[in-house]
């Protein structure tokens, strides 16, 4: 038996060889050399190619202008678009409710939050101490010495812990009415 360094191919031996694809020249009028980039040939037909070599390819991409011939508006709505990847957007809980349910998200931070509903919302502040002692007493503006010494008699009546058999709530409620009322009564007197 003789050796064989010869091997074998894993192709059978019947059938057609894979036809070698053709050298494409490039496209640029005039140039003969053998085409190997590819650059698209408009903005509506980005799978439509025109072939060239090195140095044609790099002289089109050079000059190439996606957005030649629009306006500033198109360019800016197409870069709108282009944010979402061409895909239809819509505000957050619009889309749920016209399929027959709403749901709402839990925004703490206030994230979603529009700009529009964030400028006509008041600005949240601190009550003063002489605020809060008005709420605690359920008194509103304008304060007078008189309304004031009459609103303490009625609340210490009706919260006083002798009048609530030693109840604990109404004895706390007690005291921070006393609190109010001290505070109002030292800002009446400045």
């Amino acid at each position: 038996m003789k050796a064989t360094n010869a091997r074998r191919s894993w192709r059978p031996a019947f059938g057609p060889t894979p036809a070698q694809p053709a050298t494409r020249r490039c496209d640029h009028p005039g140039c003969a050399l053998e085409a190997e980039y590819r650059a698209p040939q408009a903005r509506d037909r980005l799978t439509d190619y025109y072939w060239f070599c090195l140095n044609h390819v790099r002289e089109y991409n050079s000059a190439w202008n996606y957005y030649a011939g629009m306006g500033a508006e198109e360019i800016e709505a197409e870069l709108r678009k282009d944010t979402t990847w061409q895909r239809p957007t819509w505000p957050l809980g619009i889309q749920g409710a016209k399929r027959g349910f709403a749901y709402t998200v839990h925004d703490p931070f206030e994230v979603f939050e529009d700009a529009a509903t964030e400028e006509a919302r008041p600005k949240a502040r601190a009550a003063t101490p002489e605020e809060e002692a008005m709420r605690v007493l359920e008194l509103t503006p304008p304060l007078t010495a008189e309304t004031l010494k009459a609103r303490y008699k009625e609340l210490v009546k009706q919260h006083h812990p002798d009048a609530n058999n030693g109840d604990k709530d109404a004895e706390e409620r007690f005291k921070r009415i006393n609190q109010a009322y001290n505070t109002l009564k030292l800002s009446l007197s400045l």
